[in-house]
């Protein structure tokens, strides 16, 4: 078992982690069909946010329509995306769920999506994870203190995230909790980096026992944020890319 002691809960998203982001792709091809350029401010805007203030932002940059509408012809969008490119689980994303299982802590999945999404797609593996199992973030995102305190009864410094989102990141800095980065495709790299976040990895596979057991030595030390965070790299000491410490 994973020398884990200070951990109480890992909350894994759905999308992006266990699962192949297709929300990212699609909000690209949604506004550049639509005439709006995709830029970095764009996709700090909207990810992890409700869908309607997500909509609402799109809307402010020259989508046409209502933000209701805008979520709606997004989710059209989307629907046809993934005809072409089924979601599909990220390698290593099971083995990752037996390791956070070895720790003995409590595991939740977390996501924008309503339970049925969870369902059809991560379903057989539903007894991985503990109490409601999946939780829907829509209303609150990104549900940080949410996930911890009103699902769990957990404080906050006690549970780990595991995104591929920054804004979760920043959230989690500021109530001190734990975070592990998973990004994919666009900008969340670099906001992660600029957010201090100081594990990133590229495979599902490096977050092992080794890395598990330095995020809970520096979340139970404080010592897993930076004092204060940097535009222009992560503080000195912090791990490498591929999770490493």
């Amino acid at each position: 078992m994973v020398g884990v002691g200070w951990l109480r809960l890992v909350a894994v998203n759905i999308d992006g982690v266990l699962l192949e982001d297709s929300f990212t792709p699609v909000i690209r091809r949604f506004v550049e069909r639509r005439g709006v350029v995709y830029t970095a401010a764009l996709e700090r805007a909207v990810l992890s946010q409700p869908q309607v203030e997500a909509a609402g932002v799109l809307v402010g940059l020259g989508v046409a329509g209502s933000p209701k509408e805008v979520v709606a012809a997004y989710f059209e969008e989307r629907a046809a995306y993934v005809k072409e490119q089924p979601v599909r689980v990220v390698p290593g994303a099971l083995a990752l769920l037996e390791r956070l299982r070895a720790t003995g802590v409590q595991l939740v999945c977390y996501g924008g999506l309503e339970y049925r999404h969870f369902e059809e797609h991560l379903g057989s593996w539903a007894s991985y994870f503990d109490g409601p199992r999946y939780v829907c973030t829509d209303g609150f995102r990104p549900g940080v203190r949410e996930i911890a305190e009103d699902v769990f009864g957990l404080a906050a410094e006690r549970v780990l995230f595991i995104d591929d989102v920054a804004r979760v990141a920043e959230r989690a800095r500021e109530l001190g909790a734990a975070f592990v980065g998973h990004p994919g495709r666009g900008f969340q790299r670099e906001f992660m980096r600029d957010a201090g976040v100081r594990h990133v990895v590229d495979s599902l596979g490096a977050i092992d026992d080794r890395l598990l057991r330095t995020v809970d030595a520096e979340a139970a030390s404080g010592t897993l944020w930076p004092s204060a965070p940097t535009a222009s790299g992560p503080a000195s000491g912090t791990g490498r890319a591929d999770g490493s410490a």
